[in-house]
């Protein structure tokens, strides 16, 4: 009786542990597909277990943005701030969620929507003073939202400010950004080449300025800009997408255009690429 008992007990701990262990690989594997971009199958392997882990609302989460369904995306950071209120990344995220919300709701209910964007927001940099993405969340939201929720290029002025030390050349792609917002293109410009000249080899601040020189008609000069990014980088997803969008923007070589979109469709892209759906949608306005 009591070797039988002994087995049974074995028997359950190592149910136990292969429970254990397979939701451990069920979240790796989640990881791995979010990387990938397969964020339907995120949900289908996370959503029938048992979420209670933050980092995995937060997969779930994140997953639901991408698939563009804020609401059932902030459910799940709530979740995830609720089981872990100091993560910095969390709240963000929570930020973000809110923020397309008010962008997608009802005008009634786009205000209780912002102003909760923005306090999770600060409430992320509060938790995190060097969370830059956080950051630069706050600052997008200040120069783009009306003063009655919080907004104005005054209070973007100060957020700037956070990032001037953690981060010079960031720093200046801010005042870029914050110049462009009041039309002081020399202004612009200036702080593009600032940034640039702080972090040369950094592709974001490369095509800030191919497109800023684009969009000024300076089209030689933007196209030598895009060229050093292609040194930089020649492979880059994202190189791709800019340039083709940079095209099309301006009126120019739309079958240079059309490659490039169709180069990026068949590229493995991650979370961090413009949307797939963007590039398709560039594509048939071309093609249209």
């Amino acid at each position: 009786m009591k070797e039988i008992l002994l087995r049974i007990a074995i028997f359950s701990s190592l149910l136990l542990l292969c429970a254990s262990t397979g939701g451990a690989d069920d979240r790796a594997l989640a990881r791995d597909l979010y990387q990938k971009t397969q964020y339907k199958e995120v949900l289908r392997l996370l959503e029938t277990g048992k979420e209670n882990d933050p980092s995995t609302y937060e997969l779930i989460g994140k997953a639901h943005y991408h698939l563009r369904d804020y609401k059932k995306a902030t459910q799940a950071f709530e979740k995830a701030v609720a089981a872990d209120p100091v993560n910095s990344n969390y709240h963000d995220w929570l930020g973000k969620a809110y923020g397309r919300r008010a962008e997608t709701s009802s005008f009634v209910t786009a205000w209780a929507y912002a102003g909760k964007c923005r306090r999770y927001f600060e409430r992320a940099i509060e938790l995190n003073p060097a969370n830059i993405e956080a950051i630069d969340d706050l600052f997008e939201y200040q120069i783009n939202a009306p003063s009655i929720v919080g907004g104005g290029l005054e209070k973007a002025a100060q957020t700037a400010e956070l990032v001037r030390d953690l981060n010079p050349a960031k720093y200046h792609e801010l005042q870029a950004r914050l110049a462009d917002k009041q039309k002081d293109f020399p202004r612009e410009e200036s702080h593009l080449r600032k940034a640039l000249e702080l972090a040369p080899r950094q592709l974001g601040r490369i095509l800030d300025l191919a497109e800023f020189l684009a969009r000024r008609k300076r089209f030689p000069e933007s196209e030598a800009m895009f060229n050093r990014a292609k040194e930089v980088a020649p492979d880059n997803a994202e190189l791709k997408f800019e340039r083709a969008k940079t095209l099309i923007e301006s009126g120019r070589n739309r079958d240079e255009a059309s490659k490039l979109l169709q180069e990026y469709l068949n590229t493995a892209l991650t979370p961090d690429d413009p949307p797939r759906a963007e590039a398709e949608e560039l594509l048939r306005k071309i093609s249209g």
